[in-house]
């Protein structure tokens, strides 16, 4: 099957782990048919270097997408660059559409979800979750307007209604250094690092938060081989079925904490190698960079993702919750090298 890929978010801390995943030689495409969208001309120029296609299009507006999609002849979008803004989502899709219309081909939405709307604290009723539960009739049911469920609804009905085959991929908390041209942090532990670098000292909440997790670089693939399986034919579940949950382990943010306050310590950076509890929320918001509002939320929150027992596409994630905190001085040793400045919720969630 011959298809050109487009991902959105291709500057972005995903996007560009999987742009770059996929330029990288051992792709199931040539680079020829891989395309990527970004916002400025800095990051066009940047990723041009890897012999892609790249182009500056403005996913907010229609009927520029629909534009792209069509004269460029894309098939196959894997979206990163948002998991909240359903505009975006919205437009792919109904080019997408335009696109099978026109050439009787199948068209295919890989969007890039987030787990946090699983949680108890995010409002999620129904407990743990796994590939190939009743998800979207679980979210429709449950229609409490949460920004993240709701996109994830109206992105499954739209594909139904244009013919667009969707996926839907449960990102999880991500770590790990991008191997994107351009974004190269994630949000969280890094803003750990800058907070505990900055207060030399590193804090925790007082409720201890466990969370489902994947390295940047497993993600990456997670996203190649639902591609690979799309090129080859493969009729994996999609549409109301279709939720997948790149989760390849479980980790504890007080373990994190721990184990970047001895990191730091041990490179002069904090006082003590032992994590204190945040004095305030207000405090950690401040330190962090994030909504005081959210901040407790992003910290606590307890995503239970039954990853044992996921849909059969073969995907062996090679970082574990052992290897995260075993090398957790890499993630102080990027932050320190990467970092370009404050970095904000809507930043993690709009790639």
């Amino acid at each position: 099957m011959s298809s050109n890929v487009l991902v959105t978010g291709a500057a972005g801390f995903i996007g560009g782990s999987v742009v770059s995943t996929l330029a990288s030689g051992h792709a199931p495409l040539p680079a020829k048919n891989i395309f990527a969208a970004v916002r400025t001309d800095e990051q066009e120029q940047s990723l041009q270097s890897l012999g892609i296609r790249v182009l500056r299009v403005d996913l907010s507006n229609e009927e520029a997408v629909a534009e792209a999609v069509l004269k460029n002849e894309i098939d196959i979008v894997i979206h990163t660059a948002s998991s909240i803004d359903a505009r975006l989502a919205i437009h792919l899709i109904k080019a997408l559409g335009k696109r099978r219309e026109v050439t009787g081909k199948d068209t295919f939405h890989i969007h890039s979800s987030v787990t946090t709307g699983y949680s108890k604290e995010a409002g999620w009723p129904y407990g743990a979750i796994k590939d190939g539960d009743a998800v979207y009739k679980l979210e429709k049911e449950l229609n409490d307007g949460f920004p993240i469920r709701t996109t994830n609804i109206a992105i499954t009905e739209l594909a139904k209604e244009q013919g667009v085959t969707n996926f839907i991929v449960g990102v999880p908390f991500v770590y790990g250094t991008g191997t994107g041209k351009w974004k190269k942090l994630s949000q969280n532990i890094p803003a750990m690092v800058k907070a505990g670098i900055s207060l030399k000292t590193v804090y925790k909440f007082d409720q201890e938060g466990k969370f489902a997790a994947v390295h940047v670089s497993d993600l990456a693939e997670f996203f190649v081989l639902i591609l690979r399986n799309i090129l080859q034919g493969s009729k994996i579940p999609s549409g109301e079925e279709g939720y997948y949950f790149a989760v390849a382990h479980e980790t504890s943010w007080w373990d994190v904490s721990q184990s970047l306050a001895e990191a730091l310590s041990a490179r002069g950076l904090a006082t003590e190698p032992t994590a204190k509890f945040w004095p305030s929320d207000e405090v950690a918001a401040e330190a962090l960079g994030l909504p005081a509002q959210y901040v407790r939320l992003m910290h606590i929150a307890h995503v239970t993702v039954d990853y044992k027992n996921r849909y059969p596409l073969g995907w062996e994630p090679k970082w574990d919750n052992a290897r995260l905190l075993a090398n957790i001085d890499e993630e102080v040793a990027s932050t320190i090298k990467y970092d370009k400045g404050r970095t904000t919720l809507f930043d993690a969630l709009d790639a």
